[in-house]
């Protein structure tokens, strides 16, 4: 018998529809996330007392690259077979229907990879600086300080979906993810789990709060590069460790020592400790 501390979690993901077509969470905390990204951003903008002709182009690079290359990064990291092997497959990658016995469906864009995401991010930011003649590391320490809070977003909406679940556990604060037995097909789905998608959302919050600290106390001093580098270290050193308690999202991750998110993000940790205490050092002793 499930115990009355475990909280059962079955909200329904769709708000409301226009005609035939969901609204969903989902995309609504996505909206949000990078809505709230959008202000951060032009106030550093502001602050740094850059025009707004610069800023203006941003967010066109920032969404499309966010959104492309979350959708390929999960199309080729853990949906190859997929979409790769057949054209209904890889016609899917684009458009936000799904195909089955029955024909053509809407399904949303079922599958976006954060690693995908930051990549094609930074492809996209490295296309806005050649535009702008802005410097590239100067564009993504101002994008850093405000991905903590899209991420958190983002987060909250895969438990909106009860997607991304974490394993079976008997902590008082465990979800059981009651749409799983329907929509997933997970095994044991009304066992309590632990909430994997909260503790993210929870974590990233506390990164954004610690990145405005840092840059109103410490703005203007630190090295280029800081805070993308702790940006990167921060949520993928997180992203490592809680992968531990979390279910594998593909079958093949179970024959792997580690799972596809862990490896992925080990280059991304890398990168940021690299950025945080060598980047710009020998620019810094030059002056």
């Amino acid at each position: 018998m499930l115990s009355s501390l475990f909280i059962n979690w079955n909200p329904d993901p769709e708000w409301f529809h226009i005609g035939p077509v969901p609204i969903r969470y989902y995309g609504l905390l996505w909206v949000i996330g990078i809505a709230l990204g959008y202000l951060v951003v032009r106030y550093l903008y502001r602050d740094k007392k850059l025009g707004d002709d610069k800023f203006e182009p941003l967010f066109f690079y920032v969404f499309f690259g966010i959104l492309i290359g979350a959708r390929l990064g999960h199309c080729i990291f853990y949906d190859y077979n997929l979409h790769f092997h057949s054209w209904t497959g890889f016609i899917e990658i684009f458009i936000p229907f799904g195909h089955n016995a029955t024909g053509w469906h809407w399904t949303g864009y079922a599958g976006l990879a954060s690693h995908g995401g930051t990549i094609g991010l930074m492809i996209a930011l490295w296309l806005y600086c050649r535009k702008t003649k802005m410097h590239y590391m100067d564009v993504l320490d101002m994008i850093a300080i405000a991905t903590p809070i899209c991420a958190c977003c983002i987060r909250l909406a895969n438990l909106i979906n009860s997607e991304i679940v974490g394993k079976v556990t008997n902590v008082p604060w465990a979800f059981v993810f009651e749409r799983l037995q329907y929509e997933r097909g997970v095994i044991d789905p009304l066992s309590p789990r632990h909430p994997a998608q909260l503790y993210e959302a929870i974590a990233y919050f506390a990164f954004f709060l610690l990145m405005i600290y840092l840059y109103k106390h410490y703005g203007k001093t630190v090295r280029r590069g800081f805070f993308f580098g702790l940006c990167l270290t921060e949520i993928f050193t997180f992203r490592f460790f809680v992968e531990f308690l979390k279910e594998n999202q593909v079958d093949f991750e179970k024959s792997m020592t580690l799972n596809m998110g862990q490896w992925l993000s080990i280059p991304f940790i890398l990168i940021g400790l690299y950025c945080i205490f060598f980047y710009g050092k020998k620019a810094l002793a030059a002056k």
